[in-house]
């Protein structure tokens, strides 16, 4: 989705601001020739960086500053106040930063500087600390350009060629990891998606309600790739041979890799029902399956959704902003009570009501029908559109034939290795050791997915140590969002603060005495000082 640039405000940095004005830690925007600026004050150092975070455009002056970077308030991308990478997703591209002069106590800023989104998070002139040259670009050129390939690669002791499986969150940060760490070999991104990679969150968000145009949609515009050496392959694999190193794909064609990332990801479940196949009734995963359900959408009437997932109940936002009629059915009595508590589940529903949403809860679906769901208790709702959101199983068929380690999941170490040498997993397959709980734990989070691909092609490279990431989400209903740090599947204390009415409420679950996630509504400070909080303490696990 394409950043929202703001209206500039507060003072022109280009005049200045003084310098005893800046408080340590605190951004302060202002503009600089018609663009939105934050400068931020770091000890002895003063920074410029861009005021709008480059995922959807959230306010970085309400950001939080911890050491040299910022994170956002609204999906916690993470930016180097000193180079303006971006050093986590779920922001695609770095900030532009501009040149600070202190003199005679005022701070003003001079000229702007772009990166290359792909460009390392530090080049050498940076990590030493000297301003760039005048007219020069802002990061040591990519080794991952032409006349790069795989002897280089082995010659520098890196795999000659990683083939990535699968396009979505993991697959393509590990593919843009690959190449932002400088890599020198081949990259393979292989997925049948001819749509592929792309916002998937936002197909059931705004696109999906008709707020967001397609063209937002591409994570990537075309001949990004391309122009980064990363090859897509439109295809599925049939087959990894880990014997010999090559994976088959479902056209015959084989291709051999020194590394092998898997990033599957997950698919939507269709409930075994009469009725189920007929073509009135959607799944919500891909492009495709939006596009299919916005067209049936423009005919009007009546919606089912089956399943009050934050998928479902996403989904059910987005068809009344259509103006259909929506029910939804499922066979908790209250949305959303396992993930997060009765008290924020309650209010989701009632959020939904406010907005014309009818539920039928408790109540299972036993046939669907052309005009029709039929529930087990012998009732009936009209539907001329169904949406089945009950939920998605992680795609395990190419790794158990290849005979890796499953449970539940695709069994990964601490760097997201597999059990089977050369193989990596990542995203919504990968269930991985989380250092808070002790356990394995499988999650299936868009941003985490990212994070995941992107560590990968660390681990990959050899220059990753343990995966340390704190899970977040975030889930849209209408004007309230919802952000989710951290990950409990259980708890044995929940501390309600605030008022979910009000739309001012922090969730936090506890278990044995300790924190282990925090859920909040509009408290985004909040959000990100838990995040911050969590992410201290896995440095001391």
């Amino acid at each position: 989705m394409a950043a929202q640039e703001q209206e500039p405000k507060g003072p022109d940095l280009t005049a200045g601001v003084p310098l005893a004005e800046l408080v340590d830690g605190e951004p302060r925007l202002g503009h600089a020739g018609g663009e939105g600026v934050i400068v931020v004050r770091r000890g002895a150092e003063v920074f410029a960086v861009g005021a709008t975070c480059t995922h959807y455009g959230g306010p970085l002056a309400e950001g939080l500053v911890v050491g040299e970077t910022i994170h956002c308030p609204w999906h916690h991308a993470c930016f180097s106040l000193r180079t303006g990478a971006m050093l986590e997703w779920p922001a695609p591209n770095p900030l532009p930063r501009w040149e600070v002069e202190l003199r005679d106590g005022v701070v003003r800023v001079g000229r702007k500087i772009e990166r290359d989104p792909l460009a390392p998070p530090l080049a050498p002139d940076e990590a030493a600390g000297a301003p760039a040259a005048p007219g020069a670009p802002d990061a040591a050129p990519s080794r991952a350009g032409a006349g790069r390939g795989p002897l280089e690669a082995a010659e520098a002791g890196e795999p000659a060629t990683v083939v990535i499986v699968g396009a979505g969150a993991a697959g393509n940060a590990a593919a843009e990891g690959l190449r932002r760490e400088g890599y020198l070999g081949r990259v393979l991104l292989v997925d049948p998606d001819a749509d592929a990679p792309y916002d998937r969150p936002n197909l059931s968000k705004d696109y999906l309600a008709g707020n967001a145009p397609e063209e937002w949609i591409p994570l990537r515009p075309p001949g990004f790739h391309a122009e980064h050496g990363i090859e897509r392959v439109v295809a599925a694999v049939s087959a990894i041979d880990p014997a010999r190193r090559r994976v088959t794909l479902s056209d015959g064609r084989e291709l051999e890799y020194g590394a092998l990332l898997l990033a599957t990801g997950a698919a939507p479940i269709r409930l075994p029902l009469p009725g189920a196949e007929l073509p009135h009734v959607h799944l919500l995963r891909s492009l495709a399956d939006s596009r299919a359900i916005i067209r049936a959408a423009e005919r009007g009437g009546r919606a089912v959704v089956l399943g009050a997932s934050f998928i479902g109940l996403e989904v059910a936002a987005s068809l009344r902003a259509r103006g259909l009629d929506v029910t939804v059915v499922a066979p908790e009595e209250v949305p959303f009570a396992r993930v997060l508590g009765e008290a924020l589940g309650r209010f989701v529903r009632g959020v939904h009501e406010e907005h014309g949403v009818a539920f039928r809860l408790g109540r299972k679906p036993v046939e669907v029908r052309p005009d029709a769901v039929v529930l087990d208790d012998g009732s009936s709702v009209p539907a001329e559109l169904v949406v089945m959101g009950v939920g998605v199983r992680p795609v395990l068929d190419l790794a158990q034939a290849a005979g890796l380690e499953i449970d539940r999941g695709v069994v990964v170490d601490d760097r997201l290795r597999t059990s089977v040498p050369g193989i990596w997993a990542a995203g919504d397959i990968a269930r991985y050791p989380d250092p808070i709980s002790g356990e394995r734990v499988r999650i299936e989070h868009w941003v985490l997915a990212e994070r995941q691909g992107a560590y990968a092609a660390r681990s990959i490279l050899g220059t990753a140590g343990p995966f340390r990431a704190v899970p977040f989400f975030w889930s849209q209903h209408y004007d309230v969002p919802i952000n989710y740090v951290g990950h409990a599947e259980s708890w044995d204390e929940l501390e309600v603060d605030g008022d979910p009415a009000a739309r001012d409420v922090a969730v936090s679950y506890r278990k044995g005495g300790r924190t282990l996630a925090l859920a909040t509504i509009y408290r985004d400070r909040e959000s990100l000082e838990a995040e911050a909080s969590l992410e201290k303490e896995l440095q001391h696990v």
